[in-house]
């Protein structure tokens, strides 16, 4: 966001999010047993190569073989004004447990518009796991996050956080 003279001017950030279909108009799914790192919502991020890595995980999940990359233009300045949101910088105690809790459906805290923060890729998926099965402690496992490269999460968790976001073009990914 910048000001020249009266009128503020916001830059967009492009925004991603991998499917096997395009996604012109992202809509919030329930999902019931299925915890996710944040909660239900519609997941983006700002890694182009990890939406088009989790294109692969939907295929199989689905059994649909095709891939897509949807790309959206959001103002995070602008939205940083109208919308409640939770950011986590780094993997740390309070995003851990707020995982925890959403992995588990079990967050009862308070409703936020949208969330941002770290999500494990696929090298470090199993400490995670590992520290949700009680295997081992919180301390630990953000050490061992910390020693990998996270890619980050956009989620956005209410219908008001999605109007912020603009369909700009989609891919198909070819590796």
């Amino acid at each position: 966001m910048r000001k020249v003279g009266k009128i503020t001017i916001f830059t967009a950030m492009n925004l991603y999010h991998g499917s096997i279909v395009e996604v012109k108009n992202p809509k919030i799914i329930v999902r019931k047993n299925r915890g996710l790192d944040f909660g239900n919502g519609f997941y983006t991020t700002t890694n182009k190569e990890q939406a088009a890595n989790f294109t692969k995980n939907v295929m199989r999940r689905t059994g649909i073989a095709t891939r897509n990359v949807s790309i959206y233009e959001f103002e995070f300045d602008e939205a940083k004004l109208e919308l409640d949101i939770l950011q986590f910088e780094e993997p740390n105690l309070k995003w851990l447990e707020f995982v925890k809790q959403n992995r588990f459906s079990a967050y009862k805290g308070k409703i936020y518009d949208l969330v941002i923060g770290p999500v494990a890729n696929d090298d470090v998926f199993p400490t995670l796991q590992a520290y949700l099965e009680g295997i081992i402690p919180a301390e630990a496992t953000i050490a061992g996050l910390k020693i990998k490269e996270l890619y980050n999460q956009y989620c956005f968790l209410t219908e008001r956080a999605l109007t912020f976001l603009k369909f700009a073009n989609s891919f198909e990914p070819k590796d």
